[in-house]
């Protein structure tokens, strides 16, 4: 029998389940129908269940199957009971191991509401916080916001469960904090902070070093620029980024600082400009324009997230039993990640709903990673 390419993603995830003459379906079979019905189109654990019954020839191929297709039920309580940080460990050593880059890795960190999926959390619905390795866009991660906690708590908890050597991390204003990036430079990673209003001090600080230079028409400074320019959709868009090296005066307490960066942004918009700057801080004494690109790549989780909604309808989920809801969350992350790497020049729409329709193009999503290349 050969092996689905995800079966082995699987094998060291920990069966909730107590051994009783009830478990009748291995945890493999379970994970592997739910993340193939997934792809394939299923939105609830009905059609999930029914996937796996129309296809059962196909997975026949692949898995014991013993006792058939599970029940929705039984997809149901498995997924609630699975421990979800396993779960995700195990993804992320797959998608972890096709990880490739020239220099470092960028990975994104940000949060993502799933708005109908009501929790006691500081946004009142299922929040997930995923790591998002934006060259490669693949999912590395993800962990749930607690019960009366927010994404700033849940943040540590990603950070500590990710491999961040040679990788440089990028967070938005709620994640600047000094421990976040200290724990970032311990896993030997490098950070890339937005400084906002949230961190007062630091951000007056990152802004002062840049009025002193400017001051002193930066003679002394060791500095870098970059600009560039964009038309489109009737606007016209210049972002100019300075980075200063070394920069003094910052606040205690942040690891291995190596610079600081402002963004100034100009938008027209028939006939109206607007102008934003926003401040950075990072170990990371990269030139300018690298700098800006890993600005700029942060924002390509939001691609992402607008994936979830529109194609696999996050937002309407209301999955939130036990730890179902964020295991859900989980594997259309890695639907996401895989079918935007398989092969063809179709949208990822329309490959999901080849992947549903035909099980060769479901094969070819799944080998989007090959199962060997998992450390």
């Amino acid at each position: 029998m050969p092996a689905l390419p995800i079966t082995s993603v699987f094998s060291a995830v920990p069966d909730p389940r107590r051994e009783t003459a009830d478990k009748l379906h291995a945890l493999t079979d379970i994970l592997s129908i739910a993340t193939c019905a997934v792809i394939g189109g299923a939105e609830s654990w009905e059609s999930i269940a029914e996937y796996g019954r129309t296809k059962t020839d196909f997975f026949r191929r692949f898995l014991a199957l013993e006792n058939g297709v599970p029940s929705a039920d039984t997809f149901e309580r498995v997924f609630a009971k699975l421990a979800p940080g396993a779960f995700a460990r195990a993804f992320g050593r797959w998608m972890g191991a096709a990880c490739e880059s020239a220099g470092l890795v960028p990975i994104a960190i940000d949060g993502k509401c799933a708005r109908a999926a009501k929790r006691n959390t500081a946004t009142g619905c299922l929040t997930v916080v995923s790591a998002w390795a934006t060259e490669n866009r693949l999912t590395l991660g993800q962990v749930a916001v607690a019960d009366g906690s927010n994404e700033v708590a849940a943040i540590p908890e990603l950070l500590r469960v990710l491999d961040l050597s040679g990788a440089i991390v990028t967070i938005d204003a709620a994640g600047c904090q000094a421990e976040n990036a200290r724990r970032i430079r311990a896993g030997e990673g490098h950070y890339l902070l937005t400084a906002k209003g949230n961190q007062p001090t630091l951000h007056e600080a990152v802004r002062a070093v840049f009025e002193r230079a400017d001051a002193a028409g930066f003679e002394g400074v060791r500095f870098d620029h970059h600009t560039t320019a964009e038309d489109g959709h009737g606007r016209h868009e210049e972002r100019s980024v300075s980075v200063i090296y070394e920069p003094t005066g910052l606040p205690s307490g942040w690891p291995d600082v190596a610079a600081v960066a402002s963004v100034l942004r100009e938008r027209t918009v028939g006939g109206e400009t607007t102008t934003t700057v926003h401040y950075y801080i990072t170990s990371h004494a990269g030139t300018a324009a690298e700098i800006a690109g890993l600005i700029r790549g942060h924002w390509g989780i939001e691609s992402m997230h607008g994936i979830l909604d529109v194609v696999f309808r996050e937002d309407d989920s209301r999955v939130r039993a036990g730890h179902a809801g964020e295991n859900r969350a989980l594997i259309r992350r890695v639907a996401v990640a895989l079918l935007r790497r398989a092969p063809g020049n179709g949208s990822t729409p329309t490959k999901r709903l080849k992947a549903g329709w035909n099980d060769e193009d479901l094969l070819q999503v799944l080998q989007g990673i090959q199962a060997s290349e998992v450390r």
